[in-house]
């Protein structure tokens, strides 16, 4: 679990998914509040709207009652019956009964809304026209309001919505009552009050066009603070009373405890309709568009599961076969090569991989080479040992009896056959000094120039403070050889001359060993300069020819490819052996290796193993 969890498929699917989640998460809540503040600058529009709306609706149902109301009071005959009742007169009383009913019936036919109209004198003569027959209510003097009424100068009093008739005890329907009083027309006295009751429904009507939602409620409210009506059964009178009233006819829009309240003011009754509307009505558009978004947002995420899971698999799959190939290749295995079709990074790297692969494996075959050519050079060496103790031990012997015989210069050549012997025999991988090889080619020399009888002349010239040079083991021996043997014994008409010497610029040493021998033909030396100059594609030393000077001496050694590889396999390739040679007059072979910084500078470098290249 806790591998899968710091994998780069799981950390890709994670930081993508986030990445999706969030911008779908940003983008819905932006958008949800956006819509929010549309919506309620929509609803608080469209509420204005209804609001002035409903105030034209009264304000036409209204003036249509007030027009009404003056066809009653304002009518002549009324007013003069009104103004000279009879004195104990039944008949005037019958006939002016029947001429106010008819008035009154007149008018009452004229709105399909009226209930019953009443005429209540300042006498206490009642006269009333309506649907059923009436009963008055005796002590309707006493009511608030006739009160109301009576004391008007003359203009229409709204009484308001009522369960029931106000003065009538028969009328049980809701009516909607008003009223106003009647003066003489001549003398403008006051001589009565007229009662309007109408049905409310046109009232209720226009209240409901105010209803945003299915739990809205519209409130009706007198100039005075008093509920004239309500499409509530209960409401909070205190709370009504508290709210902001509007003021010149500008509707106000207001939220307030969870709630849209929405109030105009009517201009021609001096009334205050407000609407009440609470939020989950309010909120239904909004639900619906936050559990739209949540599905959107659902699906959305689902879907960047699935792209998350494709987009990490396809950058982690190509990753996971490249750690394959690695495990491989770290068991050894570096025959592989990996094709991959992915993002243009990865076939980058995978490229790359490949190539590093390849070069390894070619180093590693480089290295078997040198190291078979090393072995094949020990084991020579080891073969020419036979009993290594043994030969030491007898060439001692033969030089001490030499010696005792005053045989000074064959011992000398016995003693240094045996340090030659001793000196070769024991190979290994440690770098030896410049010194112990000049040493190693003296004793060599003392041998050669004894059985050449005085043709070869030897000249080793080489600064003190290049003696400490690293040199890998077995490195003037082969190209000295190869210059006695192939250059200077041939020579009959001129005594040969071998010299060593060493010269240095700032950063190589070049160690030179000449021959004034016979040479080396063009051809020839092209081929030999070559197979130096490729060392692991030559074929092997023991299999050249003779006349290409790539052996030892006779009978097999350590040849000069050999050698090269070995010399470049310490230092680089920018070091090694070259050949430059010219028929008749000599050779010269030229061993470049690289400065110690301490010998630079004149002091002297250790001895052992030298720095191997990067």
């Amino acid at each position: 679990m806790s591998r899968g969890f710091h994998s780069i498929q799981y950390r890709l699917f994670v930081l993508f998914l986030f990445s999706m989640s969030a911008i779908v998460l940003i983008v819905s809540v932006l958008y949800y509040n956006r819509t929010t503040v549309q919506f309620h600058e929509k609803v608080s529009g469209l509420a204005k709207q209804n609001v002035s709306q409903t105030a034209g609706l009264f304000d036409l149902l209204l003036k249509g009652y007030d027009s009404m109301s003056k066809s009653v009071i304002g009518n002549n005959d009324l007013a003069r019956i009104l103004s000279n009742p009879s004195v104990d007169s039944p008949a005037v009383d019958y006939f002016n009964e029947r001429s106010i009913t008819n008035i009154l019936g007149a008018v009452f036919l004229s709105k399909e809304d009226l209930i019953g109209i009443h005429v209540l004198t300042d006498r206490g003569k009642v006269y009333n026209y309506g649907n059923y027959a009436n009963v008055i209510d005796p002590d309707y003097a006493k009511s608030e309001w006739y009160q109301k009424v009576k004391q008007s100068p003359g203009s229409m009093v709204w009484l308001g919505v009522y369960n029931q008739s106000i003065i009538d005890q028969v009328e049980k329907q809701t009516v909607f009552a008003f009223g106003r009083p009647i003066f003489d027309l001549n003398s403008h006295k006051r001589v009565g009050i007229a009662l309007f009751e109408t049905s409310p429904q046109a009232i209720l009507n226009a209240m409901a066009n105010l209803k945003l939602g299915a739990h809205s409620q519209v409130y009706l409210m007198s100039g005075e603070g008093e509920l004239i009506s309500a499409t509530s059964i209960t409401w909070d009178e205190a709370w009504l009373t508290g709210l902001a009233r509007p003021k010149d006819g500008v509707p106000v829009v207001m939220e307030q405890d969870d709630q849209l309240i929405v109030s105009s003011k009517l201009p021609y009754a001096d009334w205050t309709v407000l609407s009440v509307t609470p939020d989950q009505d309010l909120n239904v558009e909004l639900a619906e568009t936050k559990r739209f978004l949540i599905l959107v947002g659902a699906a959305l995420v689902v879907m960047a599961v699935l792209i998350a899971s494709i987009f990490s698999r396809t950058i982690s799959s190509p990753l996971k076969r490249l750690i394959s190939e690695m495990k491989q290749v770290e068991i050894g295995n570096f025959r592989g090569s990996l094709n991959v079709t992915s993002y243009q990074e990865i076939n980058i790297l995978v490229a790359s991989f490949n190539q590093m692969v390849n070069q390894i494996a070619e180093l590693i075959e480089r290295v078997k080479i040198s190291s078979v050519s090393e072995k094949n050079a020990e084991l020579k060496a080891l073969q020419s040992q036979v009993n290594p103790h043994f030969l030491y031990n007898t060439l001692d012997m033969i030089y001490w009896m030499l010696d005792e015989k005053g045989h000074d210069r064959l011992g000398e050549v016995v003693l240094s056959l045996s340090r030659l012997f001793r000196y070769s025999s024991h190979w290994d991988e440690r770098a030896v000094s410049l010194q112990e090889e000049i040493e190693q080619t003296e004793h060599y020399l003392t041998i050669i120039v004894t059985r050449l009888e005085g043709r070869l002349s030897v000249d080793i010239d080489v600064a003190e403070q290049w003696l400490n040079i690293p040199l890998p083991k077995m490195t003037l021996q082969p190209i000295i050889e190869n210059a006695v043997k192939y250059g200077l014994e041939p020579l009959v008409d001129r005594c040969g001359v071998l010299r060593v010497s060493a010269e240095a610029d700032e950063l190589k040493l070049r160690i030179l060993v000449q021959d004034n021998g016979a040479g080396i033909e063009e051809a020839a030396l092209d081929k030999l300069n070559a197979s130096l100059r490729h060392p692991d594609e030559a074929a092997n030393p023991d299999e050249e020819h003779d006349e290409l000077r790539l052996s030892g001496g006779s009978g097999g050694g350590i040849g000069l490819v050999n050698l090269q590889r070995r010399l470049r396999h310490m230092y680089g390739e920018a070091y090694g052996v070259e050949l430059r040679s010219v028929v008749n007059e000599g050779t010269t072979a030229i061993i470049t290796v690289p400065l110690l910084p301490g010998v630079k500078e004149g002091g002297t470098a250790g001895g052992g193993e030298y720095p191997h290249r990067g």
